[in-house]
């Protein structure tokens, strides 16, 4: 995106009044962020929902000046934007209504081409919680899903831990700017998650990590899945805020059963209970509901058809990624003990015959 469209559009997210889905219907009627502001004020106040207030707040210039900050520190600590008319913009996210315009990112993420998953629960995880997860994590890391959730503490940075150790790409969706993380004691583990996944949010830099931007995170952590996995929940809480918008989606939800008298099961047994999740007892009812077990079983098919064609050399490429995951260039280079421009061409060879795929920052994968 050009910084001009971008610039335009950001100033037009800040306008007072305009949130995700008036600024999508007023591009919508205006063809572009730029043709709502050059819009004749009669031609505006006749879109549904467009009062006099909100075309007069369009003729403050000051929403172009915290745009283009914006756009400079973006510029200067390596953000970028998803837009909702972008090609890469996660097509599950795009059909929620009230989806994000756009949303700021850092780190390598390729979330269009994965099965995905968003994982959430408790701060306080239980010792039965943190089994079952890790129970969990470890079956599903056949399907090679990616791991939604939100940083926080418990069931959460569980969750892109264990997401860290068995080398699946993990997003953590934040309640606040990309200029800090809430809590900063999670730093490092979202440093190491910008190589394989990343950090994603809608709000600005500068944003504190307020109450309610917690809720309203909660709708992305819900929207850029296929369904949503509650571990453990109290009575109340944010986890199940997350389950009700999934379910206002229309995704699967699932919830781990507990003992009627723990605190942090409660709330997972009463979504079971009215309907509003599946028991989740491993991760095959994942597999089952989504439809995951028939991909694997024709991936395995493609992948022994396709292995007989591979020379010694590419079988040796081939099978390190196989075992080892998604891998940078060089690393690949050196562990197959090959150089860097053999390596290179390999690698093309074994895209063309379609047994791996290339991923943003020279990274690559079989499939």
């Amino acid at each position: 995106m050009k910084n001009e469209e971008l610039l335009n559009l950001l100033a037009l997210i800040r306008v007072d009044g305009i949130g995700d889905v008036m600024a999508k219907k007023l591009i919508a009627h205006c063809g572009s962020a730029l043709g709502v502001f050059s819009e004749k004020k009669q031609t505006l106040v006749k879109i549904p929902g467009v009062g006099t207030s909100i075309t007069y707040a369009l003729r403050d210039k000051t929403y172009f000046e915290k745009a283009a900050e914006e756009i400079e520190y973006m510029d200067k600590n390596n953000i970028q934007v998803s837009y909702f008319q972008d090609d890469d913009y996660p097509h599950y996210l795009k059909h929620c209504f009230d989806a994000p315009i756009l949303f700021f990112k850092k780190g390598n993420m390729d979330i269009n081409n994965y099965k995905t998953i968003s994982i959430v629960g408790t701060r306080q995880m239980t010792s039965y919680g943190k089994s079952v997860l890790e129970d969990l994590m470890l079956s599903l890391k056949e399907y090679n899903p990616i791991i939604i959730s939100g940083l926080a503490y418990g069931v959460d940075i569980h969750a892109h831990k264990l997401a860290l150790e068995y080398n699946l790409q993990t997003i953590g969706v934040l309640a606040h700017g990309l200029d800090r993380i809430y809590p900063s004691l999670h730093k490092k583990y979202a440093d190491k998650m910008l190589t394989n996944g990343g950090l994603l949010t809608d709000f600005w830099s500068g944003t504190n990590p307020d109450r309610e931007n917690f809720v309203k995170r909660n709708r992305i952590v819900a929207g850029l899945s296929q369904a949503t996995v509650v571990i453990e929940s109290a009575e109340k809480g944010g986890s199940l805020i997350t389950a009700d918008i999934a379910n206002s989606y229309n995704r699967d939800v699932f919830a781990v059963p507990g003992r009627i008298t723990d605190t942090y099961s409660k709330g997972c047994n009463q979504l079971i209970k009215i309907n509003k999740a599946a028991s989740l007892t491993s991760a095959k009812d994942i597999a089952y509901i989504l439809g995951w077990e028939k991909d694997n079983e024709k991936k395995k098919a493609i992948q022994q058809q396709l292995f007989i064609e591979l020379n010694d050399t590419e079988k040796l490429v081939y099978n390190y990624l196989l075992k080892e995951g998604k891998q940078q260039l060089d690393i690949i280079a050196l562990h197959c003990n090959l150089p860097i421009f053999k390596i290179a061409t390999l690698l093309l060879t074994l895209e063309l015959k379609g047994v791996i795929k290339p991923l943003p920052g020279k990274i690559f994968e079989a499939i």
